[in-house]
């Protein structure tokens, strides 16, 4: 029988940290990936203007990479002026065909236009974190995955709207692909953890260069 998965709360001997986490962020994905490391943290979500930030950054000729670092460290400074003392994580990701960008669909029909668009396509998920204490930027950094859709026909297309019900409203692309998503997808090439919206392997190098871990 497979061993049971640690709870997400319990100690872990490699945090060397004192107080906990803080991410700026209320993505249960997110969330998710920190607890499987078991790292300490404390999640809320911050109120920036992302739609202006993101017209103010591609207006000075950011691209969909650039726009989820602007992104990130907006988030992560607003909520180190929430928390001063702490170190606050930022994160956002971007969805992009070539130079095309996407946002979360706000209903079925634009679901189905967006997977419509990406399906038989290579689209890109650009991940950032940006780590913040007291107003200052301590670190960030950018990944990238590449995801392939398989071609899909409105019939396949309908169906997985069918089976995913509300989700295909709460994630750019119209997808979870921890969930009912995979099943739109024939290669995927990235860390899984840059596909969820946090790029974790950067992140605990950051924190042992801190010390903050083992």
């Amino acid at each position: 029988m497979p061993e049971s998965p640690p709870e997400p709360h319990a100690p872990n001997p490699l945090w060397r940290g004192g107080a906990p986490l803080v991410l700026a962020s209320k993505s249960p994905a997110r969330r998710a990936l920190l607890d499987a490391a078991r790292l300490p943290h404390e999640a809320f979500g911050v109120d920036v203007d992302e739609r202006g930030l993101e017209a103010d950054a591609v207006g000075s000729g950011a691209g969909p990479a650039e726009v989820a670092s602007v992104l990130a460290r907006a988030k992560a400074l607003a909520g180190s002026r929430m928390r001063p003392g702490r170190l606050v994580i930022g994160a956002d990701q971007t969805l992009a065909l070539g130079v095309e960008a996407f946002h979360k669909p706000a209903d079925r029909a634009g679901a189905k236009a967006q997977i419509r668009r990406l399906a038989g396509h290579t689209h890109a998920l650009h991940a950032a974190i940006a780590v913040a204490r007291d107003g200052n930027i301590l670190f960030g950094c950018m990944e990238t995955a590449f995801l392939s859709m398989r071609e899909l026909d409105d019939a396949a297309i309908e169906a997985y709207l069918t089976a995913a019900g509300e989700a295909v409203s709460t994630s750019v692309g119209g997808y979870q692909l921890e969930g009912l998503g995979i099943h739109l997808f024939e290669r995927i090439e990235g860390d899984h953890s840059v596909i969820l919206g946090l790029p974790l392997l950067p992140l605990l190098a950051f924190l042992r260069r801190q010390g903050d871990l083992l």
